[in-house]
């Protein structure tokens, strides 16, 4: 455990130390910042819902840039086969990187928290929506972040690793798009597969156990084909 944590605290202060990360995270506050005021000006009602719909649109191009050098570049450099020789299980190596990228996109979402107060102190906002809102947007999250290692675990090219995440997050992302063009056991099945699906309930307080599962066999899955990625590629 003490082996995860040290991996997860190296990721967390490489991404901190990492320009484009900072850039990101900096445009990413400002832009949501933004939003929460105009949709709140325009729509002029206590609720986060329209935010989280704007945050969850981001996250789906953001998270392939912060998590394409996770692996990549370790691969790439060599240092990633010198890790895996040390008394480290591929695991905890996982896992930690895993931790560390997800701590650091915890700390995107953490800062518009600062938003929960603000609609607070103006109107009256459904406590439970707010909660599950914020829960939902970190499960998909998580997400995202677990595709993203998965691709950056794929390939020595940090450009390669985004697109691959990208073609991977939009597939989930705006499969329900195509429903209209399929056959209705089709429809179901895309409608199942797609994040937007299981996430749109998270907003207006609704957390069922199908959509907790989604989420989190999603998240394990991904981790686990990354463990199997990595044992079989790092010599590549």
């Amino acid at each position: 455990m003490n082996k995860i944590f040290a991996i997860a605290r190296k990721e967390l202060s490489a991404a901190f130390k990492s320009p484009v990360a900072a850039i990101v995270l900096v445009i990413v506050i400002s832009a949501f910042n933004i939003f929460f005021y105009m949709i709140i000006a325009e729509r002029k009602e206590s609720s986060l819902r329209d935010v989280f719909k704007v945050m969850e649109f981001f996250f789906v191009f953001i998270v392939p840039i912060l998590t394409m050098r996770v692996f990549a570049e370790e691969k790439r450099s060599g240092t990633l086969e010198f890790l895996m020789t040390t008394p480290t299980s591929n695991t905890a190596i996982v896992l930690g990187k895993y931790l560390g990228s997800l701590a650091f996109f915890s700390v995107i979402v953490g800062f518009s928290l600062v938003y929960y107060p603000i609609i607070e102190f103006f109107g009256r906002p459904d406590r439970m929506a707010m909660l599950s809102g914020y829960a939902g947007i970190w499960l998909e999250g998580a997400l995202f972040v677990a595709v993203g290692l998965m691709a950056s675990s794929w390939t020595k090219n940090q450009i390669t690793a985004a697109m691959t995440s990208y073609a991977i997050l939009f597939s989930l992302y705006f499969a329900s798009l195509l429903t209209p063009t399929l056959s209705v056991s089709m429809q179901t099945f895309v409608r199942q597969l797609s994040v937007a699906t299981h996430s749109q309930n998270f907003a207006v307080g609704l957390i069922t156990p199908g959509d907790l599962i989604y989420f989190l066999s999603g998240i394990a899955a991904c981790l686990l084909l990354t463990r199997l990625s990595i044992e079989n590629r790092c010599l590549e």
